[in-house]
């Protein structure tokens, strides 16, 4: 059986600009789509959301940019405790069934990298994001989204598909 592996993604700061407080859906980063899709297209490769954003935001960003299916599951702050507890990440990999070490949280903040740490899964920060790249204690920071695929293989390894 082949063995899957997981991108969870935050969302704002990472897949949309932020600040976190603009009430309008804002489009996301250059990039982004093009990188969900490249993901998406490995049968492999899981996608998921782990965000201090609200169900109802989530929900709005998803329609507004056509993401729908797009991720395998989403969690959100709704009924999660606050960043950097585990329990987001440890949903993602429960309800996808994908061992952490085959799973990487993809962030702009310290907050994020923490709570990769503590569910047990790599921390792939983003350096567009909010505070400066060098604070995010990330494993790997990439600086556009062309950079994702590469970074993601080097963490978590490639998906078995390539392998194959």
């Amino acid at each position: 059986m082949p063995e899957l592996r997981l991108v969870i993604f935050d969302v704002e700061g990472t897949l949309i600009d932020s600040p976190a407080a603009a009430p309008q859906v804002r489009p996301l980063v250059p990039g982004a789509r093009a990188a969900l899709d490249r993901l998406r297209a490995d049968p492999f490769t899981l996608l998921a959301v782990a965000t201090g954003t609200s169900r109802r935001r989530l929900d709005a960003l998803i329609a507004a940019e056509g993401l729908a299916g797009v991720f395998d599951t989403t969690q959100t702050s709704d009924h999660h405790p606050s960043k950097p507890h585990p329990a987001m990440v440890l949903a993602c990999l429960s309800e996808t069934g994908v061992a952490a070490r085959r799973a990487v949280m993809v962030g702009d903040t310290r907050s994020d990298m923490e709570m990769a740490r503590a569910g047990g899964v790599r921390g792939l920060g983003v350096g567009w994001g909010r505070p400066a790249p060098d604070t995010l204690t990330a494993d790997v920071v990439i600086s556009a989204f062309t950079g994702l695929d590469g970074a993601v293989d080097a963490l978590i390894g490639p998906s078995t598909e390539q392998d194959a």
